[in-house]
């Protein structure tokens, strides 16, 4: 079969894009360096807080609009399994639970989510997909904890127990 270039696959077409420069864990595509002092402007970042599965704290800065995974793999921060499907809500392993104030700030769960958390292991009325929350000014210092089982919902869950005899 011949494969036409409407046939491509999507990540082909973005690496034909031209490259745009970044600094460093600027906030934003740096074009010029006129625009270096409004790309790390302080207002733009804002405190992150994870809580991980052994109980550490772990503080960090990400960038108003980007989301919580955004967050983790640009800080490379090491949650085993987390966000196993880079942000396309096929899996649930960004799986995040936070303080009751917190959520109440973080905008409405679109139907899409609300499937996908029903599959999420350890979920509470205050879980949402770290890919489908953007950081803001209004949840500067938000808290979020990592639940101690991930849940995959891309893996098959149709295998018996494992028999002995």
């Amino acid at each position: 079969m011949i494969r036409t270039s409407s046939m491509a696959p999507l990540h082909a077409f973005h690496a034909t894009l031209p490259r745009q420069r970044y600094l460093g864990e600027g906030c934003r595509k740096i074009r010029s360096l006129n625009t270096l002092s409004r790309a790390l402007r302080a207002e733009e970042r804002v405190s992150v807080n994870f809580i991980n599965r052994d109980g550490k704290r772990i503080s960090v800065k990400g960038c108003t609009g980007n989301t919580f995974l955004d967050v983790v793999v640009k800080q490379k921060l090491d949650f085993d399994g987390f966000g196993a499907c880079e942000g396309t809500i096929a899996c649930s392993t960004c799986h995040l639970i936070f303080e009751e104030g917190a959520y109440k700030q973080l905008g409405p769960i679109a139907e899409e989510e609300m499937d996908m958390l029903d599959l999420a292991d350890g979920l509470t009325h205050t879980s949402r997909l770290g890919c489908q929350v953007r950081l803001s000014e209004a949840i500067d210092g938000v808290t979020a904890r990592v639940p101690q089982t991930v849940s995959d919902a891309r893996k098959t869950k149709d295998k018996g127990p494992s028999s002995s005899s």
